[in-house]
C-alpha cells in the first residue's frame, strides 16, 4: 500500500507540474499575440511530461488518480512540444495498461489443465468349479484371478487350475476421459481495495477526500440498516463498492470542473458536501457509491436532483396539492353567445365575473373569445 501511495503522489505531482507550466506558457502566448516559441515553461512542461513517461505505473494507479482524463487536454495545447510529448505519453499508458491485461491473462489461463482418468469397473461373475480331470488344450494360456480377501491380483499356473476351485471375475476396463479442468476462481475485476483515502499533497483537497472518504463508508452499514426491503437487498453489492477509491474520483471530477474548495465555487462546494454527508440523505451518497450518479455529474446536480428518495416524495405530493389549490381557486367560467368578438365577430365566448371594486359597485365581466383568444372586460 506505500509504495503505491507514493506511486500516485509522484504521478500528481508531475502532473501539477506540467499543468501549472502549461498554463503558464498559454496565458503567455495569449498576452504576447504570436505564435509559439521556445521558454522556460515549455521546456519545463515537456520536463514533467519526460518524467511521466518515464515513471513506473500500473492500472491501478491510472484508475485511481484518474491522470490519463486529466492530461488529455494537453494533446490539444497550441505548443507543439507539449502537444507531441502529451500524445505520446498517453499512448504509453494505454500500452502499459494492455500489456498488463494480457499478463493478468496469460496467468490466469496457466492454472487449467486436463488429464484422462482411467476407471475399472468391476462385474462379478460366477464360473462353475474346475473338474480335477479337465484338460486344457492352450498351454500358453494365463488367467487373471482377483483374491478377493487381499484385494490382489494373482497368476496360477495351469496344473494349479486343474486341481484347485476357484472363483473368477470379469474384470471390464471402462476409460472415461474425466475433465479436471478447474473452474478458475472469480478474480476482482480492476484495482485492490484502498484502505485509506490517497492525499494529493493540497490541505484543502485531501479535507475534501477525507469528508467523502468517511461519508461513502458509511453507506455500508447504514444499508444494512435501512428500513426499506428493496435497499436491504443490494448490501452485497454496496460491500462491492471501494469507498475510499470513489471519493478519490468524486473529489477529482469536482477540481476539474470547480476548481480550488476556496475559489468562487466554494458556496457549490458546501452545498455538495452537505447533501453527501447529511446524515438524512442516505439514498443520494448510496447512489454515487454504486455509480448510478457518475463523479462527473455531480457538480452540475440540482438541490431537487440531490434530494433524498423520501424527500422527493414529499416534494411531489406538495407539487400535487399545489397544483390542485391552484385549479381550485381559479374563478369558473361560463360558455356564452350573448358577447360579440371586436375583433373575429365571433360569438363564441366565455366569461366569469369577479368583485374588482367596493361593493355597492357591480362585478367586473371578463370576457374571452373561443376562435381568437381576444380578451376583454366590463362592469
Amino acid at each position: 500500500m506505500g509504495a503505491a501511495g507514493a506511486m500516485e503522489r509522484e504521478l500528481l505531482e508531475a502532473f501539477e507540474a506540467a499543468r501549472k507550466a502549461a498554463d503558464a506558457v498559454g496565458e503567455a502566448a495569449a498576452a504576447a499575440g504570436a505564435g509559439e516559441g521556445e521558454s522556460p515553461e515549455a521546456a519545463r512542461c515537456v520536463d514533467a511530461l519526460r518524467r511521466l513517461r518515464g515513471a513506473r505505473v500500473t492500472t491501478a494507479a491510472l484508475v485511481s488518480t484518474q491522470i490519463g482524463r486529466r492530461i488529455r487536454y494537453l494533446t490539444k495545447h497550441p505548443h507543439s512540444s507539449i502537444k507531441t510529448t502529451a500524445s505520446d505519453l498517453l499512448g504509453h499508458w494505454k500500452k502499459v495498461v494492455i500489456e498488463e491485461d494480457k499478463k493478468n491473462g496469460a496467468l490466469q489461463n496457466g492454472k487449467s489443465s486436463s488429464t484422462v482418468v482411467k476407471v475399472e469397473k468391476v462385474e462379478p461373475m460366477k464360473v462353475e468349479k474346475a473338474s480335477p480331470r479337465a484338460t486344457v488344450n492352450n498351454n500358453n494360456m494365463d488367467t487373471r484371478v482377483v483374491n478377493h480377501k487381499g484385494g490382489k491380483v494373482e497368476k496360477f499356473s495351469n496344473a494349479e487350475l486343474r486341481t484347485q476351485s476357484i472363483k473368477v471375475e470379469k474384470v471390464q476396463k471402462v476409460v472415461h476421459k474425466v475433465s479436471s479442468v478447474e473452474k478458475p476462481s472469480p478474480v476482482q475485476g480492476g484495482p485492490p481495495r484502498l484502505t485509506s483515502v490517497v492525499k494529493c499533497g493540497d490541505a484543502s483537497r485531501d479535507r475534501i477526500r477525507a469528508i467523502l472518504g468517511d461519508a461513502f463508508s458509511r453507506v455500508s452499514e447504514e444499508t444494512r440498516k435501512d428500513d426499506r426491503e428493496e435497499v436491504r437487498n443490494i448490501i452485497e453489492e454496496v460491500k462491492a463498492c471501494d469507498p475510499f477509491r470513489i471519493a478519490v474520483m468524486v473529489e477529482c471530477a469536482l477540481f476539474q470542473k470547480l476548481g480550488n474548495f476556496n475559489g468562487p465555487n466554494k458556496q457549490r462546494y458546501r452545498s455538495l458536501m452537505f447533501n453527501l454527508k447529511d446524515d438524512h440523505n442516505t439514498d443520494f451518497r448510496r447512489r454515487v457509491l454504486l455509480g448510478q450518479v457518475q463523479p462527473e455529474r455531480i457538480a452540475d446536480l440540482t438541490p431537487t436532483e440531490m434530494a433524498s428518495d423520501t424527500r422527493k416524495l414529499e416534494n411531489k405530493k406538495i407539487e400535487e396539492k399545489a397544483l390542485f389549490e391552484c385549479e381550485r381557486g381559479g374563478a369558473p367560467k361560463a360558455t356564452t353567445d350573448q358577447f360579440k368578438c371586436g375583433r373575429c365577430g365571433q360569438r363564441k365566448t366565455t366569461y366569469y365575473q369577479l368583485q374588482t371594486r367596493s361593493a355597492d359597485e357591480p362585478m367586473t365581466t371578463f370576457v374571452t373569445c373561443v376562435n381568437c383568444n381576444n380578451h376583454w372586460k366590463f362592469c
